[in-house]
């Protein structure tokens, strides 16, 4: 039975005293849920890598770091666009949803609680995240998969905006954390370095190194094409 003493917490997210609309708690176990996302996660590369190999045939195939980059970029597309665009539909009611997507953000809330609260910047962070930047994932990994010129002004593009946003959300909860004095997750070590951290360090990671490749690409280009002008002037 609930517990009728109000110095009890009705959830277990921190600042304990923070209200949660609604309110439930998961009804699948963490195990679970970590396979529901870890098998989401290896469909997706199945059935990319399956498409990719199809649209490929009879032409040269893509080399490893490209089809890694185009598996990253759809991956990324389908979180951005799926995962994140849920939150933003459903962020009112977070808290007492059930669905697996429901589940997922509330066990991972547990190390970022603003998920829970309607917090204005996670709402405004993700609604950019979703909208923009996972349909331009797609289109980057249909370019890679083309060899589309406008490949790597877009990645550059993307990915930069996918480190700006990290930055921001990790700077508005260490902001919060050392200058206000309000801690967002739960005082086990894992949620915060597991969860918070390393879920989100990925994509500052992975589009730095994107960015160095494009800006690599796009300097070689202008200079073949600055060495063809050349060309053309002596000629």
């Amino acid at each position: 039975m609930a517990s009728t003493d109000p110095s009890t917490p009705s959830h277990p997210y921190y600042p304990l005293e923070i209200e949660i609309i609604g309110y439930l708690a998961n009804q699948h176990s963490v195990p679970t849920l970590l396979a529901f996302f870890a098998s989401g996660c290896a469909a997706v590369f199945a059935f990319t890598y399956a498409i990719v190999t199809r649209m490929r045939a009879g032409s040269s195939r893509l080399r490893t770091s490209e089809l890694l980059t185009v598996l990253w970029f759809v991956l990324c597309g389908c979180i951005h666009a799926f995962f994140e665009g849920y939150y933003v539909y459903n962020f009112r009611a977070m808290g007492g949803l059930q669905t697996v997507f429901g589940q997922l953000w509330k066990e991972y809330s547990l190390s970022d609680s603003r998920y829970l609260t309607q917090d204005p910047f996670v709402l405004c962070m993700e609604t950019i995240t979703a909208v923009c930047w996972g349909p331009l994932s797609f289109a980057i990994a249909y370019m890679i998969t083309t060899e589309h010129p406008l490949r790597h002004p877009l990645q550059i593009i993307v990915s930069l905006g996918q480190i700006y946003g990290d930055v921001l959300y990790y700077g508005t909860s260490m902001f919060d954390h050392y200058i206000a004095g309000i801690s967002y997750s739960r005082p086990e070590r894992y949620y915060f370095w597991g969860y918070y951290f390393l879920m989100n360090f990925f994509w500052i990671v992975i589009p730095a190194v994107l960015v160095k490749v494009s800006i690599k690409a796009s300097v070689r280009a202008a200079n073949a094409l600055k060495q063809l002008e050349k060309g053309k002037k002596t000629a």
